[in-house]
């Protein structure tokens, strides 16, 4: 049997490195902006698309799918035609992968900061970039089983099981957690409401770590580190145990997002119980990747390649302990909501995800293009600045975050909150957000230094072009086991069983907890005083939306007796049933606004979204003057609320028939109530009269604050002491 030619495509390898390298200085750049604004809240000031809460989701975007994506892809890419021997099965499925991906991450890079955005973390995409997302990702799919299909080594190296679980989970993931209600072209509302929506959508997000950010990795660990390291992987038994453990499991551990929720209580335990089995497989993987330097750790004082490898390892162990850690509900109810949490994802993030696609492009570049690397001293630089950047950015927020909860939770003799007032917690820690600037600001310093480094690799080395290879074709399959081979050895020459069986593992834990959260309505019991949003209030809500303000507030009272004092009764499951999508946020930069209506007046509100200062002394709040002067666009208003008609939500025909006349005669009260105050009805009569017969001039009754104004005033009000005896 005569060997076959056929060529390897670094053309399309070294595309998505370059955009790897490319994007990856983008979304640092917004992250360490984000930095800043946290020290100074006016950086941007009256620049809509600069404001944190829309540049927020830009970043984790960029990070996330843009650097990590790419890189993920070029990994694969290389990788997998080398394991399978087989150049990729398809040039125009490789073009449409990587063309189809840069327009994708355009388009969030254009969408988010106009405000157009779903406010699901790590999914904030419109309908419409949703499913551009999947065709791509189908695209690749297709392109890495057609490869595999026809490739010329039998057995399916380890790598490729990973790459298998990613297409498969990440496909599912994206599509269900995407489920949306199109209004128009970049408007929709998530199908799923409330409890079920946090559900879905938490499903989504932790599995959007794992199956993103941990699997494809884990895969590219398992060629990359041998291939630098020139050793095989320390334990092929380990690696099966770390693959089939890791997948089951991950994919129940979602609800350790919600504890202490609205979310029903078997499913949070749930959550926790799979969490802290994750710490075997997680480390499991990580002994495997570290016991295979085993013999050369005299050549990773001096490799960079392998102390970026060693610290990305290092770095995917602790953050797969600390995740279940996190999980177990004593600590979650010290860290949850807290920069604590920011903490934990940035180890992963900088240290896993951000150093081994580091140690990848120094790699591969010399390979691709035959030569050797420009300078090591200035990657072992870019190490250690690297290193130290990650330090400094982890170790401040670490003791933020446990700075905010014990201040949180403190208590006076007589039952009164020592910190009553939520910006005493958030003045305190600023000096360690000066820190974290500090810390980000080198990271991305060291990046710049691998890109100039690159740069001159590139270009002292050859033209990147394809490379002439061949191989033996696959003798004819033998589908029964062979004498002595073990069941695993024979699943690995059957790509379709491993595929299903893989597929299967994933989405038991879905199953499990989704569906009966779905269906079974005594998980979710409606409370009869909450009422749907008015017309205005739901504008005003898409507003809230627009600016990202979930970014840094929650609407979820846990049931603590320090969260009942500071911010009023604990949250209902009930509360939430006309919520398309969930609010409940994350982190707390501010305090939670479940209960803030009618808490202060209108005047006040409106004071506080053109100047928080002027309200709040100290906060880092930036300002939001377009409010003030935008038109509010209703348009919409009908259209929107007949899709919330027909997701469930109880509006009648006299609703939809009376829409604007109700939304008109609120904007008209909530506009008289601001006109009480002195002060602001003389500024207001001085535009009046400088604006003359302007046909342009937008009235007060017709400005975006009063939306805004009317949605806030009303958070929370369904539920009152009154209501809760009745």
């Amino acid at each position: 049997m005569k060997p076959q030619q056929f060529k390897y495509d670094n053309q399309i390898v070294k595309k998505f490195l370059y955009a790897t390298l490319f994007w990856g200085i983008i979304g640092m750049t917004v992250g360490l902006l984000l930095a800043f604004l946290f020290l100074f809240p006016n950086l941007t000031e009256g620049i809509s698309w600069l404001n944190f809460g829309r540049l927020r989701p830009l970043h984790t975007n960029a990070v996330i799918f843009a650097f990590i994506g790419n890189a993920i892809f070029a990994g694969v890419y290389y990788s997998l035609q080398r394991l399978l021997k087989a150049r990729l099965y398809s040039d125009l499925l490789s073009a449409i992968n990587f063309w189809g991906w840069q327009l994708i991450i355009v388009a969030a890079a254009l969408s988010l900061p106009l405000g157009y955005t779903t406010s699901k973390e790590y999914a904030e995409l419109e309908w419409p970039i949703d499913i551009a997302i999947a065709l791509v990702w189908v695209a690749f799919g297709i392109n890495m089983i057609g490869t595999i299909l026809k490739r010329r080594q039998r057995h399916l190296y380890v790598a490729i099981w990973f790459y298998i679980a990613t297409f498969v989970t990440v496909a599912v993931l994206h599509i269900f957690n995407s489920l949306a209600y199109p209004v128009s072209l970049l408007k929709s509302y998530s199908v799923y409401a409330g409890v079920q929506d946090a559900l879905v959508q938490w499903w989504y997000g932790h599995n959007a770590v794992a199956f993103f950010l941990t699997t494809p990795f884990l895969g590219l660990m398992y060629y990359f580190v041998p291939k630098a390291a020139n050793r095989p992987i320390y334990s092929y038994r380990l690696s099966i145990v770390h693959f089939w453990s890791l997948i089951f499991i991950y994919i129940w551990a979602g609800p350790h997002h919600l504890l202490y929720s609205a979310l029903p209580d078997w499913a949070q335990n749930l959550g926790v119980a799979f969490s802290i089995m994750l710490i075997a497989p997680s480390w499991g993987g990580m002994i495997n990747g570290l016991l295979t330097l085993r013999g050369v750790w005299d050549k990773v004082r001096t490799d960079p390649v392998l102390k970026f490898m060693v610290v990305a390892i290092t770095g995917y162990g602790m953050a797969t302990l600390e995740g279940p850690l996190l999980s177990l509900k004593s600590i979650n109810a010290i860290a949850h909501f807290s920069d604590w949490v920011i903490a934990h994802v940035h180890v992963g993030a900088l240290a896993w995800n951000g150093f081994l696609t580091f140690a990848v492009c120094y790699w591969l570049i010399p390979k691709l293009t035959q030569s050797k690397l420009y300078s090591t001293g200035l990657a072992n630089f870019h190490f250690w600045i690297g290193t130290l950047g990650i330090v400094l950015y982890t170790i401040p927020m670490y003791i933020s975050g446990v700075t905010q909860a014990f201040m949180w939770k403190q208590f006076n003799p007589d039952g009164t909150l020592v910190y009553g007032n939520f910006l005493e917690t958030v003045t305190q820690i600023i000096p360690l957000y000066w820190i974290r600037a500090i810390g980000g600001t080198l990271y991305l310093f060291g990046a710049v230094v691998m890109l100039y480094n690159i740069y001159k690799t590139v270009k002292n080395g050859e033209a990147i072009r394809d490379e002439s290879v061949e191989a033996l074709p696959l003798t004819p399959l033998n589908k029964k086991r062979f004498i002595g081979e073990k069941i695993h050895g024979w699943l690995e020459r059957r790509p379709i069983q491993l595929t299903l069986l893989a597929t299967f593992a994933i989405l038991i834990g879905g199953i499990v907890q989704i569906i009966p959260t779905l269906l079974v309505k005594s998980n979710i019991p409606t409370i009869s005083y909450v009422n749907p949003y008015t017309p205005l209030e739901l504008e005003g809500r898409d507003i809230y939306i627009r600016e990202g303000c979930i970014s840094c507030h929650s609407q979820m009272i846990r049931p603590f007796r320090s969260e009942v004092v500071r911010y009023g009764d604990y949250s209902k499951a009930g509360e939430y049933v006309y919520d398309h999508p969930f609010l409940w946020g994350s982190k707390r930069t501010g305090p939670d606004l479940l209960r803030v209506g009618q808490k202060y007046n209108d005047i006040w509100h409106l004071n506080h979204m053109y100047d928080p200062q002027s309200t709040s002394p100290g906060s880092i709040m930036p300002s939001y003057p377009w409010l003030i002067t935008n038109k509010l666009d209703t348009r919409q208003t009908l259209a929107k609320m007949e899709v919330m008609a027909s997701l469930g939500v109880p509006y009648s025909e006299e609703d939809l028939n009376n829409a604007m006349n109700k939304l008109e005669e609120q904007a008209n009260a909530i506009s008289k109530r601001l006109l009480e105050d002195p002060q602001f009805a003389q500024a207001y009569q001085t535009e009046l009269e400088s604006q003359g017969n302007n046909p342009d001039y937008i009235p007060l009754n017709n400005r975006e604050i009063i939306a805004m104004i009317a949605y806030l005033q009303r958070l929370g009000t369904d539920i009152s002491q009154k209501n809760i005896k009745e």
